[in-house]
C-alpha cells in the first residue's frame, strides 16, 4: 500500500490562551480528493499554514511527502493561499510561468504548460492581458493556475471557491477533478458542503479547532439516521411505534384545517424505508407524499456539529 501523502499526528497550536487546533490527527491517501470542510474559524486555514510549516505546532509532528518539513519538497507542492494577489502589472501567461519556474520548471516549458491552462480552462483570450484588467473572479482563476502549473504532487487550496461566481465554480471543480485524475493528491478547505459534496472522497470535518469526524464521504453520511419524507393528515403515533424508527419529527405544518403535515421519520440502519411505506397501508394512513432522502454532507455537519453549524455553514 502506498505511504500517505500527508500525516498529521496530534496537533496543537496555542496563540497566547487561545488554542487554534486541539490534538488533530489524520493521513490522507495518495490520490484523493480530501476536504478541510468547517465554519469560519474552526482552525482550518491554521492547519494548512502547519502542514506547509508557514507556522510551527505547539506540539505534534507532521510528515509531508515522506519528509518531515514541507519545505524540503517544497517544489512537489502547489499552494494557494487564502489571501489572494497578483502582480498587476504582469501579463497573464508570464505570471503563470514565472510562479511555474519558482517551482523549477525550465522557462520554456513553463510558457508551454501556461498556454495549455489558459487554452483548456477557457482563459487563452485574455493570456496577453494585464493582470491589473482582470476581474476578481478572473484573476482568482489564475492564481489556482499559477498555484498548480508546475504539476504538483501535492495541491493545497485554501478556500478556493471563494468569490467565483457558479460559472468559475464549474470551471475550478473541473481543474480539481482532472488534476485527481492525473494521480495528483488534492486538499482543499470550504464551509461550503456542496463543493465537497461534489468532489471529495475523504473529508475532515473541524470546529472549535477539534477534528468532528475524518474519513469517507460513505462513511460520514453512515454516521446519521436514515431519512423518509412523508405528507399526511393522518395519525403518525403508531410509525414512532415501530421497530428501528428513532424519531418522527414535523417538519412544515399546512395551516389550513385538515391539511397535511410534512414528517421527517429517522430510521437506523437496518430498517428497510419499504418496513415503514408498508405499515402506513396497512395502518390506513393515506399518504401524500413519500421519499426516502439520502443525508445530506450539511445535514451530517448539522447533526456532528451542531448550532454552530446551523449558524455558520453555508448551504
Amino acid at each position: 500500500m502506498n505511504e500517505p501523502v500527508l500525516n498529521l499526528t496530534h496537533i496543537v497550536k496555542n496563540f497566547g490562551q487561545f488554542k487554534a487546533v486541539d490534538d488533530v490527527s489524520l493521513s490522507i491517501p495518495r490520490g484523493s480528493i480530501y476536504g478541510f470542510l468547517g465554519p469560519n474559524g474552526a482552525g482550518k486555514t491554521t492547519t494548512i499554514r502547519m502542514i506547509l510549516e508557514i507556522i510551527k505546532p505547539s506540539s505534534g509532528s507532521i510528515s509531508v511527502l515522506s519528509t518531515d518539513s514541507a519545505l524540503k519538497v517544497r517544489n512537489r507542492i502547489g499552494y494557494l493561499p487564502e489571501e489572494k494577489g497578483l502582480y498587476k502589472k504582469m501579463k497573464v501567461w508570464a505570471i503563470i510561468q514565472y510562479f511555474a519556474m519558482l517551482k523549477g520548471m525550465d522557462k520554456q516549458t513553463a510558457k508551454t504548460r501556461a498556454w495549455e491552462l489558459l487554452e483548456k480552462y477557457g482563459l487563452k483570450d485574455f493570456g496577453e492581458a494585464k493582470v491589473e484588467s482582470l476581474s476578481k473572479g478572473m484573476g482568482q482563476k489564475v492564481q489556482v493556475l499559477a498555484a498548480v502549473a508546475h504539476e504538483p504532487e501535492l495541491v493545497i487550496l485554501d478556500e478556493p471557491f471563494s468569490g467565483l461566481d457558479p460559472v468559475n465554480q464549474t470551471v475550478l471543480e473541473e481543474l480539481i477533478k482532472d488534476m485527481a485524475d492525473n494521480g495528483q493528491t488534492i486538499i482543499f478547505s470550504t464551509h461550503v458542503m456542496q463543493h465537497a459534496e461534489r468532489l471529495c472522497d475523504h473529508i475532515l470535518l473541524i470546529s472549535g479547532g477539534k477534528k468532528i469526524f475524518d474519513g469517507t464521504l460513505t462513511e460520514a453520511k453512515a454516521s446519521i439516521p436514515r431519512r423518509v419524507i412523508l405528507e399526511t393528515s393522518g395519525d403518525t403515533q403508531t410509525i414512532e411505534q415501530l421497530d428501528g424508527v428513532i424519531s418522527v419529527k414535523p417538519v412544515e405544518q399546512n395551516s389550513a384545517q385538515d391539511a397535511a403535515t410534512e414528517w421527517l421519520v429517522e430510521i437506523g440502519e437496518d430498517v428497510n424505508p419499504q418496513d415503514v411505506l408498508r405499515h402506513c397501508f396497512e395502518a390506513g394512513i393515506s399518504l401524500n407524499r413519500f421519499e426516502f432522502s439520502e443525508p445530506s454532507l450539511h445535514d451530517v455537519f448539522v447533526h456532528l456539529v451542531g448550532d454552530e453549524a446551523r449558524e455558520h455553514s453555508a448551504p
